[in-house]
């Protein structure tokens, strides 16, 4: 057990800071994920993540790209559809719907955002409950808030994990989430109040940000503002998750003023970012082993 922890579980703070080394835990996480794959190949069954991208958005064609390259470096499958620009909403649905009946596919991610003329809610809504590896369907959604969920949404899902790793027991303390997205702000809350923590959820309706986040002991800066939340707005000691991702590595949190005040705090890049993708390649990996369960 590390000092940290055990001086943050009894809320002191000695000044020390701890950087949340995401590259570390994401790297754990797929060590982990090697014997698993393994055993399912020697069943004759390969974890295959499909990813949809739908248009030519760069950003986006680069987060599929990564996340196809990390499945093939563990031995999983990336099945890489690449749908026009033009692609319809029922194009989408159908390509969906024929991607949740392949019994091969264990995983089903469509790429956000996809343009603006396809109703993104009722594709996400397509995906199979138990193809929903990237947490994006209301179903999913109700079931992590409730506790039971399989695959929540992927980055909430590191954040818990990167807190899991490095010791930082939420239980008791002060949650303060900045953000209020369907696949980020929101699991986010019901994951830590899941763990017992005590969640204030904040938005851009919120009075008094900065006097609610002097209450926190964790932050989580989800809001997709760069460098927008101050240092001189934290208390000493805080615990910093930055899940923001702006152009020019920029995350959500001022990382200069935030790292003064926090105990422990994520960099961005190389915080949250790389075990977000290595949560998803554990839940496709958890889809082809459950569906092996259901045909033993």
């Amino acid at each position: 057990m590390s000092l940290f922890y055990i001086f943050y579980q009894e809320g002191i703070f000695l000044g020390e800071k701890l950087i949340l080394d995401g590259k570390k835990v994401s790297n754990h996480v797929r060590e982990s994920l090697k014997p698993r794959i393994a055993a399912l190949k020697e069943k004759g069954i390969q974890p295959c993540l499909a990813t949809i991208l739908v248009g030519d958005d760069p950003a986006s064609a680069t987060y599929v790209r990564m996340k196809g390259n990390a499945c093939e470096r563990l031995g999983m499958e990336s099945r890489r559809i690449h749908l026009p620009e033009e692609t319809t909403t029922e194009e989408l649905l159908k390509v969906i719907e024929d991607l949740n009946h392949d019994d091969a596919v264990h995983g089903i991610l469509l790429q956000h955002p996809v343009p603006g003329h396809i109703d993104e809610r009722k594709a996400f809504e397509a995906i199979d409950i138990e193809k929903d590896v990237d947490g994006v369907t209301s179903w999913g959604y109700g079931q992590t808030a409730l506790g039971f969920g399989q695959y929540p949404a992927c980055t909430p899902a590191a954040i818990m994990k990167i807190m899991e790793f490095y010791g930082i027991n939420p239980e008791g303390k002060h949650a303060v989430v900045v953000g209020r997205s369907p696949i980020l702000g929101r699991p986010v809350s019901a994951l830590l109040l899941n763990a017992n923590a005590t969640v204030t959820t904040c938005h851009s309706y919120t009075r008094n940000l900065p006097e609610i986040l002097r209450m926190a002991d964790i932050v989580v800066a989800a809001v997709g503002k760069p460098r927008f939340i101050k240092g001189e707005w934290l208390k000493e000691g805080v615990v910093v998750l930055d899940a923001g991702y702006n152009p020019g590595n920029i995350g959500d949190a001022d990382y200069e003023s935030c790292y003064e005040k926090a105990s422990a705090i994520t960099p961005v890049p190389g915080g949250v970012g790389p075990v977000t993708i290595s949560m998803l390649l554990k839940h496709t990996v958890d889809a082809a082993e459950k569906k092996l369960r259901e045909r033993q």
